[in-house]
């Protein structure tokens, strides 16, 4: 899989997005996914979440192929359109006749994720300060907040191997993450995985939001208060529970937030 692009190609940053299927009109539910996938990269930019080109959020197109939705090599979170996100297979191969590339470390992740996981409509790969932060700590995440015990019996870890362009980190990187919702990868960064774009948004933020917590509670020094076994059982029943019936519903909100601020991302 190619990595590499003119720089010409990335002044194009208005594909009608109603046009880039590559091998046919785009339906009305692949534009909808690439208008929520290019809004979840915007929403990235606006958090500070981003870092610079890299990293990555990955999509399923809605259908019968095994097709996914990227951003392109060398463009920054903040200029990503639901017209140039590129569609490719479980290869890392580029579908249709965009101009863009992905970027092939990415999809060694993306790719292992999507193949091995039916569930996995949208993987959200980040490199935070604070998701970097907590994948150092040899203890990782630990059930001291509220949020943080949305996460408990939910989370894997994977060990850093370098720089993501090996296939054969993909085997250890499935059976690592199995059926949870999160993976921390440690000296690395931090991943989810959702059945929506708006639902693995969701998880990332209330994983962040848990590790810049616990990050500051240990950087007063002071001793920390961990609940219960029972309570944290609970809090996590409770959390999982409310998950079965939330149907996305924070994701509406952080699109009005979004659309109140730059709504070009749509086109």
């Amino acid at each position: 899989m190619k990595s590499t692009t003119s720089t010409s190609a990335y002044t194009r940053f208005d594909l009608p997005v109603s046009r880039v299927a590559g091998d046919g009109p785009a339906s009305e539910a692949e534009i909808a996914v690439r208008r929520d996938l290019a809004s979840a990269y915007r929403l990235c930019a606006l958090f500070g979440w981003d870092d610079l080109i890299y990293t990555h959020i990955s999509a399923r197109v809605p259908g019968a192929g095994h097709h996914f939705l990227v951003n392109p090599l060398g463009l920054g979170f903040d200029e990503i359109t639901a017209g140039n996100l590129v569609k490719i297979d479980l290869d890392g191969n580029v579908v249709g006749d965009s101009p863009y590339r992905p970027n092939a470390a990415g999809f060694v992740i993306h790719g292992a994720v999507h193949s091995a996981r039916a569930d996995a409509s949208c993987v959200m790969h980040l490199h935070t300060e604070a998701g970097m932060a907590l994948s150092i700590l040899e203890e990782g995440l630990l059930p001291l907040s509220q949020h943080a015990m949305r996460f408990s019996g939910r989370l894997g870890y994977h060990d850093y191997e370098g720089i993501a362009l090996t296939m054969d980190e993909q085997r250890r990187f499935i059976a690592d993450l199995g059926d949870n919702a999160a993976l921390i990868l440690r000296n690395h960064g931090t991943l989810t995985v959702g059945r929506s774009v708006g639902h693995a948004f969701t998880e990332m933020f209330y994983l962040e939001k848990a590790a810049r917590a616990q990050l500051l509670a240990q950087a007063t020094g002071r001793p920390l208060r961990v609940p219960d076994p029972e309570v944290v059982e609970l809090t996590t029943r409770q959390w999982v529970d409310d998950l079965g019936v939330s149907e996305d519903r924070e994701w509406p909100s952080l699109l009005r937030k979004l659309e109140r601020v730059d709504p070009s991302c749509r086109d």
